[in-house]
């Protein structure tokens, strides 16, 4: 059985999935929710804006408003369902997002973790890298993947038709 089940979240339609299911198994099990949104500042780092300087103050709070955002909506989620939450809102600065949530399954003693993924493969996975994938490989905690609803796109090679 599951008592304390972690719920990172980044405000995407797939995270809001892993939500959906981490409260139906919280209602089926009794069980509280941890949720976690992380600040990115890698975010900040790719997009440029880090090295001008005058614009990262700006930004950065603008990604902690977001944060809290997401997570006073999924508190209130929550609340509807009647469940018992908590949450926190964290900034990264510079490890992998999959290093803070495996520590915060730790420090809240979670006994699983639900994470949204979006089932990225071959080259895109490489280049986007997964969340998903490291905190697999560096948790003891069960992990249960909830895949977006999104199709897939696949790309097909258009071949000329002979008349």
């Amino acid at each position: 059985m599951f008592r304390n089940i972690l719920v990172p979240l980044d405000g995407s339609h797939t995270s809001a999935r892993g939500l959906d299911e981490a409260i139906q198994m919280a209602k089926n099990q009794n069980a509280s929710l941890y949720l976690l949104h992380i600040v990115d500042d890698h975010a900040l780092l790719q997009s440029g804006f880090a090295a001008e300087g005058t614009y990262v103050d700006g930004l950065l709070q603008a990604l902690r408003d977001n944060g809290e955002k997401i997570l006073t909506e999924a508190e209130a989620k929550v609340r509807r369902n009647h469940i018992r939450s908590k949450s926190i809102l964290i900034e990264s600065f510079g490890s992998p997002i999959s290093d803070f949530i495996v520590k915060q399954a730790k420090k809240w003693k979670a006994d699983l973790i639900v994470l949204g993924t979006h089932g990225r493969r071959g080259v895109r996975r490489l280049v986007m890298g997964s969340d998903a994938e490291g905190v697999i490989r560096a948790t003891t905690v069960p992990v249960l993947l909830v895949r977006s609803t999104a199709r897939p796109v696949r790309r097909t090679a258009k071949r000329g038709r002979k008349k």
